[in-house]
């Protein structure tokens, strides 16, 4: 299976979570305003509910979105839809998303170990397996991952992000490729607490082993234009709508 998901041209702009300004994130208006908004990624996290469905959602819990302490882990299918998010959205699912935006490229974050199963089968019901990133903080879990669906395009988790800063710092290709070794991108903040992560020679040393820099989650649209000037070849923002009008020079 040879992947998609880079083909189109860069930079790239990520609609983080959908583009919520009139839905509530993650769901599936929210992607669609993103779409109609002109994204043509839509970036999104997988947690798995009670009776084994991929569910779109970033927290474990639902106390952030619905202000109740129950664990998406907890409720069925059934439940979570019920649940309002807001203006009558509720939960959907990694199937629903798939089938409803069919051109789409994919960038998915999956939370846990739990939620391994349902999204490899979401894919593989979808056929979508070319059109998809799979990423995770956990780079043990990225890698059963890609070994269930070889070929598919991964981006680092946090160890091999760390490594890649390292290899940074002391100019060295030869770790830098070594962190790098079956990726497609480096998704990273600019930043974690007092730590630079993002920075020329991280940028250079990733494009001469093959690999995108990503940045998240950057909505200040002179941030955009500074980090794009930097170099980096893609975005990850709340406000689809303002990047892609900074990447199209408007």
């Amino acid at each position: 299976m040879a992947s998609r998901w880079f083909d189109l041209p860069r930079p790239r702009v990520l609609a983080h979570r959908g583009l919520a300004l009139e839905a509530p994130e993650n769901t599936l208006a929210a992607f669609e305003h993103a779409v109609r908004a002109g994204a043509a990624y839509l970036e999104t996290d997988v947690h798995v509910s009670a009776d084994g469905a991929a569910v779109l959602a970033h927290d474990p819990t639902l106390e952030r979105v619905a202000g109740r302490a129950d664990a998406v882990a907890s409720l069925t299918m059934a439940e979570l839809r019920r649940i309002d998010l807001g203006s009558g959205h509720g939960y959907g699912t990694l199937d629903e998303l798939l089938h409803a935006f069919p051109d789409a490229r994919l960038n998915i974050d999956v939370k846990t170990d739990a939620a391994e199963p349902a999204t490899i089968e979401s894919i593989r019901r979808g056929g979508a397996a070319d059109r998809v990133l799979l990423t995770s903080f956990s780079d043990a879990r990225r890698r059963r991952l890609v070994a269930a669906l070889p070929g598919i395009a991964t981006s680092a988790g946090r160890a091999s992000v760390l490594r890649a800063r390292a290899a940074s710092v002391t100019r060295s290709a030869a770790l830098m490729r070594r962190a790098t070794t079956g990726l497609g991108a480096l998704q990273i903040p600019e930043r974690v607490g007092r730590m630079t992560l993002l920075s020329p020679a991280l940028i250079g040393g990733a494009h001469a082993a093959g690999v995108e820099v990503h940045v998240w989650t950057v909505n200040d649209v002179a941030d955009m234009r500074r980090l794009l000037a930097l170099g980096i070849d893609g975005i990850v923002t709340d406000r689809a709508d303002l990047a892609l009008r900074v990447v199209s020079g408007i």
